[in-house]
């Protein structure tokens, strides 16, 4: 196969969608939504794939604002994820808008393409990224069971291909305890303000001894109600990160146990839970990755190679395990702007905001042609898929 032929048909492919992508961008970007509440960027997004002769299912793995939409027959299944979800308070500050909108454009300009390359192209509408991890939700449900290679790019201040993830868990934690009055009767209280202190200070003291990697951060969401009150009730977010999901759980319990240090050294009681999915480090493909570099230096950006770098934690890490995976970022002007903080949202709906969006879409379906039509990719990835079924 002609691939510099193919590469430009799907280039005209887009193009005769181009301006609906940038103005999906800008659609999500002006209503955004939470996680697992993305009613109306999940229907955008799927509406235009509609639109485009994709077969839509939507609420898919039980969840309202997850989807599937796929086009061709191919035997090879190259999975694109969509993502959608803000943040709370300072909405796209992650360009969440751009990852679901380049998504959109790269499913788009690989679908004409499709029986002639052999590909199913499968794009994954997965919610909840920042907060919960729709995508695990996903794969349990088995929607990647069937996917090949899974690819999707991200919003950034600068192009990057290679960068890993950390491992993170999320806890919501509770001391109850009993009020008192604080100068009449403290010998009545039980203190569930001391306890969380006692935790945090246990986990301080621990830091000296974590793992190279781990990260242990969180906020008292609550202490009490009047200082002549011994609180009866506090409440925190914590966040636990690790270079793998092995030291993770490794880190988890000894954090845990600085949590149980709290509750017996005051007698509150003690309450952990578990906030949606535990999310695994990512692993990328280097090998999808090398062409992803190349196609994106052929668009003319100019890519940073940063293998092994690790920034932040994302549920793309536990596709990663399981399906040949590429993350990188796809960069834009954004001044001094960092990536969650409302200056950065500001950003996502400029010129270079835009162009990241076409860009990262051809990108992504250059990167599709170049694994379908190498035999050596092609038999590569299948027998991967083969023997994960086997498994």
């Amino acid at each position: 196969m002609n691939t510099s032929a193919l590469r430009e048909r799907s280039r005209t492919a887009l193009s005769s969608s181009r301006d609906r992508m940038t103005a999906l961008s800008h659609s999500l970007h002006a209503e955004p939504e939470l996680a697992y509440e993305e009613h109306k960027s999940a229907r955008k997004i799927a509406d235009e794939l509609e639109r485009g002769g994709f077969d839509v299912t939507r609420g898919v793995a039980d969840l309202p604002t997850a989807f599937t939409a796929t086009a061709g027959s191919g035997e090879l299944v190259i999975g694109i994820c969509a993502e959608y979800d803000a943040l709370p308070g300072i909405g796209h500050a992650c360009g969440h808008n751009v990852n679901g909108a380049s998504a959109t454009a790269a499913a788009l300009a690989l679908a004409p393409l499709a029986d002639e390359i052999g590909v199913t192209v499968k794009l994954l509408g997965t919610p909840a990224e920042e907060y919960g991890g729709g995508k695990a939700d996903m794969l349990r449900a088995g929607l990647f069971d069937d996917v090949a290679a899974a690819m999707m790019v991200h919003a950034a201040p600068q192009d990057a291909v290679g960068m890993a993830s950390l491992a993170i868990s999320s806890w919501k934690v509770a001391y109850t305890g009993r009020t008192a009055h604080a100068a009449a009767m403290p010998h009545r209280g039980v203190n569930a303000a001391d306890a969380m202190m006692i935790a945090q200070v246990a986990i301080s003291a621990y830091r000296q001894q974590m793992a190279p990697g781990g990260i242990v951060h969180g906020i008292v969401t609550s202490g009490g109600e009047a200082p002549n009150v011994i609180p009866g009730r506090t409440t925190a977010d914590y966040d636990c990160r690790a270079e793998t999901i092995e030291d993770l759980t490794a880190l988890q319990a000894r954090i845990r146990a600085c949590f149980e240090a709290g509750a017996l050294a005051t007698g509150a009681e003690l309450s952990l839970e578990t906030v949606g999915n535990d999310y695994a480090d990512l692993r990328q493909d280097l090998a999808m990755a090398g062409i992803y570099r190349d196609v994106a230096r052929d668009l003319g950006r100019t890519i940073q190679d940063k293998p092994g770098m690790r920034s932040g934690s994302t549920d793309m890490g536990n596709v990663s395990h399981l399906v040949p995976t590429i993350h990188p970022m796809i960069g834009y002007d954004c001044g001094d702007a960092i990536m969650h903080n409302p200056d950065f949202t500001a950003y996502g709906t400029g010129p270079g905001a835009d162009r990241a969006v076409l860009d990262g879409g051809l990108a992504m379906a250059w990167t599709a042609i170049g694994l379908a039509t190498d035999d050596s990719h092609r038999a590569t990835l299948l027998e991967r898929l083969a023997a994960r079924r086997v498994k």
